[in-house]
């Protein structure tokens, strides 16, 4: 007889290493973005004319010259909106074209439908644009001084912060920011919409929200949702830039093949991406914090202001997980943090890998670093004591229990096998003799909390299909930005079903066929659209189970799916025999899944709940050196321990730990966003803006998935996500330099260095210490 335990055990697709579903494509060229689908007959080329001023009270547009220029078809402004001139995720406030205020330098005032691509830009620079100018505002302290918001301010508050730091043995005060930073995707802002009979609709858009693309197209056509389907099937690079703003470029395209019933794309070009699109929020923190002797922190202020540009987009919840992410890995008692929203006249910022989150832990962080230099302790010890884990209450400042912290099994197994102790012995004794290069090291931790802090969003669809032939079908809400959620949704549907994972087809994402999801966002893609995949399936088999007991006459629990068969007690039948068995006896082999995370609640009045199922852990040592005479950083050596639980794919979820942490280190270091006076981006190309090259990677880079690891909460196997905690062990990088800085006072002061620590910065830090005769 079959050992059937061994043939299952030798399938096993979940918890495999297996390459990306579109690896080959992608090497190869063939993988099929928006820009290469073949264009229809009669397509129009869409280009946008924008704002060159920050700031107006009143503008006008003379378009006369625009429409007659050669090749032009259509010329869009606010007036040819038939429903509602606004792409606006959430407050109403982001206009698809301007009206009558100008709000930032870039901001789309019309668009043109041309027969090129060229025909379209020559157009746009005939129009003649007069402005009645206003001032701008362009800084977060300009906003906070006139108290000029998006949102009203924020505040949570725990325990007793005001009186404990009065009587705390030890105190700092200190200031730190951090820049914004573009998504630079490989593939920029593009959709193509074509016109369908009756008045519908189909676009084809690079995003991560399908269904809100479909929603606002549906508002600015002034159409129903149901009129206008959206399909992905992959992008080249998202990062949170294509979570909300694909959406006016979808719409504008919509809009033009609306207007003159011929196909449309509106296509960005790199300069105008980044121009035109909004970035990851620049945070200013102020923070007061009270310790004793030993380190631990026994209150904390904080008061913390972001640039949110000239409209909400998603900074309210970004602010919030901004809040919510200030202690880290760190029991805080006594807690007050204040959080203000600032509105200035620039692109409005918006979602990017983190949400927020890395800005607070960067605040805490600083905290950290300059208690250990305070107290002439090695910042680890600092780190560990006030570790959750460490303390009888190991409950966050927004009162949720903190049940699952690894962190400090995590940080002893990394430093034993990082060596950390013995490196930082030997780097500390010869940064002494070396007075023009100086070496740093940090090992910094991670805590970051899975689960959209918007409650509604936690939910997601799937759709499964089983053919004739025994091949799989697989729909879900999900979508493809080169993160393998496709591979891993796949892999559980395989195992499910107990079938080769090459039986598995993975369309597009396509609103029509599983409607109202959620973005693909907060990394929680693999958990919600998995679980959701895995209750289809079950229910499929479940109905395939019946038909096999029925035909041998047993009972369901004697029907077990193994590598491609299925056993009925002593029968065994292969699975496409079963399905067309099922067919035959009129069994539909079709079926959806709905999940929704349990256990979550969340009361932003009171900023109170358990916003977060559970959390993502991990840990990170950075080596860095830097020289003293210019400023300039290398990094030398990192060690990853990343906890992602029982992994659903160690190759995939390794690749994410490695590209996280290297975009995290971009943003910390060479990523520098720069405007000028007037409030125009000067930094919109790879010219002027550095993103990381292979030449910034460590030269030593060593990662490793946490061997020990589990969810304890009921994740799809176990697993836990991994998008973006990675990103946030970057920080080590940063602490890191600010280590290597503080040596040339023999570790008796920390350098005041913002982020991103570009060489300039640097050097004045450097200059500073050497300059500084007390400790501030």
């Amino acid at each position: 007889m079959l050992d059937r335990t061994r043939i299952h055990s030798e399938l096993n697709v979940v918890r495999k290493p297996l390459p990306h579903d579109s690896a080959e494509l992608h090497v190869s060229g063939e993988a099929l973005y928006v820009d290469d689908i073949p264009e229809p007959k009669e397509l129009l080329h869409i280009a946008v004319g924008q704002s060159e001023q920050s700031a107006a009270k009143k503008f006008s547009v003379e378009l006369g010259a625009v429409h007659d220029r050669q090749g032009v078809v259509e010329v869009l402004d606010y007036k040819s909106v038939p429903g509602k001139n606004d792409c606006s995720p959430t407050l109403g406030d982001d206009p698809l074209f301007a009206e009558e205020r100008i709000e930032f330098a870039g901001q789309v005032l019309f668009a043109v439908a041309a027969e090129s691509l060229a025909e379209a830009k020559a157009a746009c620079k005939l129009a003649k644009i007069t402005y009645e100018s206003d001032a701008p505002v362009l800084s977060v302290a300009e906003a906070v001084e006139k108290e000029f918001w998006v949102l009203e301010p924020s505040m949570l508050h725990s325990g007793e912060p005001d009186a404990e730091l009065k009587k705390a043995p030890n105190r700092i005060q200190g200031r730190i920011q951090t820049g914004g930073q573009d998504h630079f995707y490989l593939e920029g802002q593009v959709s193509m919409a074509i016109p369908r009979e009756a008045g519908t609709i189909v676009v084809y858009c690079s995003t991560q929200h399908p269904t809100e693309v479909q929603l606002l197209v549906s508002k600015v056509l002034g159409i129903p949702q149901s009129a206008v389907t959206v399909e992905v099937r992959r992008m080249g690079g998202g990062f949170g830039g294509k979570e909300t703003q694909a959406a006016q470029w979808a719409c504008i395209a919509a809009l033009a093949a609306y207007q003159t019933g011929r196909p449309a794309k509106l296509r960005l070009d790199r300069d105008t991406d980044m121009i035109a699109t909004g970035k990851r929020h620049e945070f200013q923190f102020d923070y007061n914090a009270g310790f004793n002797n030993e380190g631990r922190i026994t209150a904390v202020s904080i008061t913390m202001a972001s640039n949110c540009g000239y409209s909400a987009d998603l900074s309210g919840p970004i602010n919030d997980r901004a809040l919510l992410h200030i202690d880290n890995g760190y029991y805080l008692e006594n807690v007050a943090a204040t959080s203000y929203r600032c509105r200035t006249n620039m692109v409005s910022n918006t979602a990017f890998r983190g949400f927020g989150a890395p800005q607070g832990m960067m605040c805490i962080e600083r905290i950290m670093d300059e208690i250990a230099c305070y107290l002439g302790k090695d910042p680890l010890q600092v780190r560990q004591i006030n570790l959750y884990g460490k303390h009888k209450r190991n409950i966050t400042p927004y009162q949720m229990t903190v049940n699952d912290c690894v962190l400090d099994e995590i940080i002893q197994d990394l430093a034993k096998w990082s060596d950390y102790k013995q490196r930082r012995r030997k780097i500390c004794s010869e940064n002494r003799k070396t007075p023009y290069q100086r070496r740093g090291l940090a090992l910094t931790p991670v805590k970051f909390g899975i689960s959209f802090t918007n409650t509604v969003l936690n939910q997601a669809s799937a759709l499964i299909h089983v053919y004739s032939d025994g091949s799989i079908h697989l729909n879900h809400g999900g979508t493809e930005m080169g993160q393998g959620l496709f591979i891993k949704v796949a892999q559980v549907v395989a195992e499910e079903f107990s079938v080769p994972l090459e039986w598995i087809q993975i369309p597009e994402t396509n609103t029509s066929r599983v409607p109202n999801t959620s973005a693909t966002a907060a990394s929680a893609g693999s958990d919600m659209n998995g679980k959701a995949a895995q209750k289809a399936a079950r229910k499929i088999k479940d109905r395939l189970a019946k038909v096999a007991a029925s035909k041998f006459g047993l009972d369901t629990s004697e029907v077990e799916f193994s590598n491609g068969q299925v056993f009925a007690g002593s029968k065994v039948m292969s699975f496409k025999e079963l399905v067309q068995t099922a067919l035959n006896e009129r069994v539909s082999l079709s079926a959806t899944g709905y999940y929704r995370t349990p256990k979550i609640h969340w009361n932003r009045e009171t900023m109170t709940g358990r916003p977060f199922y559970y959390f993502g852990y991990g840990a990170a040592v950075s080596e860095v050196v830097i020289d003293c005479l210019t400023g300039e950083t290398r990094l030398l050596r990192v060690d990853i321990l990343h906890d992602v639980g029982e992994s659903l794919n160690p190759a995939v979820d390794i690749g994410q730990v490695e590209g996280g942490f290297i975009q995290g280190a971009g943003w910390l270091t060479t990523e520098e966003l720069w405007w000028d006076s007037s409030g125009r981006l000067r930094t919109h190309a790879p010219s002027t803006y550095k993103i990381p090259t292979s030449g910034d990677t460590p030269i030593e880079f060593n990662v490793r998935l946490w061997e020990r690891g589990r969810n304890r909460e009921n994740s799809i196997y176990r697993s836990k996500a991994v998008g973006e905690p990675p990103l946030m062990l970057s920080i080590s990088v940063f602490s890191a330099i600010s280590d290597a800085i503080s040596s040339i006072s023999d570790y008796k002061r920390w350098s005041k260095l913002d982020a991103p620590a570009t060489p300039e910065r640097v050097l004045m830090a450097i200059q500073q210490i050497q300059n500084s005769t007390n400790y501030e």
